[in-house]
């Protein structure tokens, strides 16, 4: 029975903790023994579950429609501000595009079982490195329905079973997606259980969902820093961190007039909502007088409230002053904090200090600035003459991502299906014993 009522956006009172433990237990049970299967599948069965998937979700398309009109109801009557709201929001384009997303990553290379490396030793053992899945994927994120799609997708090309633990707003949207997701599972003679969704709103669900290392090999957590630090401090199973989209876009001596204006207006208001949007934007005290000026009105004629320190007010006029906090702030919103700082120096320096980690870019004619900026600036993702909204595991050729890894482990930057994958020591010998 499921513990999540019928009602947009409400859950029942949280069930005994018990119910939870055992619910998570038992999905876990299934997962693993999913992923059993997984792991031995063919590349063009899996190709098969994922453009049946993509078919499903067009055909379904009402039905999804339909319930994600539900959590927007739902989140328009808590109050969440419109940038959120259309984080949330599907409409026909969108789901075509999440089909799409399907489709592609079902073309791209099976990572599975490709051989990284090989070589031979004196004594003539071959050895050699291959790519196997992680095994038990458990993605927890708030209020993007389309990564459920991306999710379980990425997941299954890599072999891996998915544990998919979406926000309470996109719960409708979610499992909507989800039951075209099992129609592909199933198409393809392959186990629904390969995708499985949390079927609670229940934040006891998550608690749980952290401390099964016996079923669970990764945690990907996507979502505010909140759910962040609260994954990063009660997970017993290895975490891939997506923290926070804090990104900074800066305008070098280097610059041309045209790219910096049109990158900086890309960055941040292409869509506010994504974790790509930038959030500072730094500008070189060598030509900032000639140089944000127009950036300044451009980026105001688009809807962009502008923020900025004392230098940057006193050279381009009707900016509110910014405070400490909003260098360390991800606004999601057309809401862009402005500072001059001394050089491609002072630009790394404000960008280690407060960024993210996530993506970083200059802006900059100058080859020597961009190679120092690209080198020292200490993000997943850094950009010479590029909007910081390229980053998306798409844009990168990976069909989807199941977020922005901001950490140091193997997987760093947007997690695609090569990203999903570990690898395994083969050992081929003719009788050899070690003296």
């Amino acid at each position: 029975m499921s513990l999540v009522d019928d009602k947009p956006g409400l859950s029942r009172a949280p069930a005994a903790q018990t119910d939870i433990d055992a619910m998570m237990l038992e999905i876990g049970r299934r997962a693993r023994a999913a992923a059993a299967v997984l792991a031995l599948a063919s590349s063009e069965q899996k190709d098969k579950a994922l453009h049946a998937a993509a078919a499903a979700l067009r055909a379904d398309t009402p039905a999804i429609l339909a319930a994600n009109a539900k959590d927007i109801a739902a989140a328009r009557d808590k109050g969440l501000r419109d940038s959120l709201v259309d984080r949330l929001l599907l409409d026909a384009g969108r789901l075509e595009g999440i089909a799409a997303g399907l489709e592609v990553v079902a073309g791209l290379p099976d990572p599975v079982g490709a051989t990284m490396a090989a070589w031979e030793r004196p004594n003539g053992l071959k050895f050699e490195r291959r790519r196997v899945p992680l095994g038990v994927i458990g993605i927890i994120y708030e209020s993007r329905p389309n990564v459920t799609a991306d999710a379980g997708s990425l997941c299954l090309k890599a072999g891996n079973a998915a544990i998919l633990r979406g926000g309470s707003e996109s719960y409708h949207s979610s499992t909507a997606i989800v039951a075209a997701l099992h129609k592909g599972l199933r198409e393809a003679g392959l186990p629904e259980d390969a995708i499985q969704s949390v079927p609670t709103t229940d934040r006891a669900a998550v608690g749980k969902l952290l401390t099964m290392p016996q079923y669970v090999d990764v945690i990907v957590p996507r979502g505010g820093r909140s759910l962040i630090e609260r994954v990063q401090n009660e997970s017993r199973v290895p975490v891939f961190a997506h923290l926070d989209g804090l990104c900074h876009v800066y305008l070098d001596a280097g610059a041309d007039r045209d790219k910096a204006v049109a990158i900086a207006v890309n960055a941040k208001m292409r869509r506010t909502s994504v974790c790509g949007a930038a959030e500072t934007l730094l500008v070189d005290r060598a030509v900032a007088a000639e140089l944000l000026p127009p950036v300044a009105e451009a980026l105001r004629a688009a809807g962009c409230i502008l923020r900025g320190d004392a230098a940057a007010r006193a050279i381009a006029a009707g900016m509110d002053p910014a405070s400490e906090a909003d260098w360390d702030t991800e606004y999601l919103d057309a809401i862009l904090s402005v500072a001059v700082v001394d050089g491609v120096a002072g630009a790394i320096e404000h960008i280690n200090r407060h960024g993210s980690h996530h993506t970083d870019s200059i802006v900059t004619e100058d080859p020597a600035a961009a190679e120092r900026f690209l080198s020292e600036v200490d993000s997943a993702i850094v950009l010479h003459n590029a909007s910081t909204q390229f980053a998306d595991g798409g844009e990168f050729g990976f069909g989807a991502e199941i977020g922005i890894s901001t950490g140091r482990m193997h997987a760093r930057g947007p997690v695609g299906a090569e990203q999903l994958t570990s690898f395994k020591y083969l050992v081929r010998g003719t009788g050899q014993t070690r003296p």
